[in-house]
């Protein structure tokens, strides 16, 4: 399994949302490194979800349930996106102040490529912010 987090602004589709719609295909990325990051995903890796812009904070674990396709909102190019859904809310989010004081944290991309809106997470990493959240 892989792990992975995503970056959405609240204001765009925020958690509570996903939470309701019960899945959703991951589209409109257009950065080739996180279209390659998507297709990289296998069904069944783990998904932090990160609000980005307002908040600043991860708030969810999704889970990959297909693989990268093409994406349909594209025009042009060659995009892909994936669907995930929702496993569950963290229990209390984790906020950018708190990933940035953790040194096992420093070297995320969430840290090291700010604008990046899809980007791979180790393990330790994952479970790292997972723990943070029920402190």
């Amino acid at each position: 399994m892989n792990y992975w987090l995503v970056k959405q602004e609240p204001t765009a589709y925020a958690w509570e949302e996903f939470l309701k719609d019960g899945k959703t295909a991951w589209s409109g990325v257009r950065n080739f490194q996180a279209r390659n990051f998507l297709r990289a995903m296998s069904e069944g890796d783990q998904v932090l979800y990160y609000h980005s812009v307002t908040g600043k904070c991860v708030v969810g674990i999704a889970q990959v349930v297909r693989t990268a396709y093409p994406d349909p909102t594209s025009l042009d190019g060659d995009w892909s996106c994936v669907d995930l859904k929702p496993l569950r809310t963290l229990k209390q989010p984790v906020s950018l102040e708190e990933i940035k004081s953790e040194p096992a944290l420093a070297e995320i991309g969430l840290l090291r490529q700010s604008r990046l809106s899809v980007m791979s997470l180790t393990k330790a990493a994952f479970e790292k912010i997972v723990q943070i959240s029920t402190r």
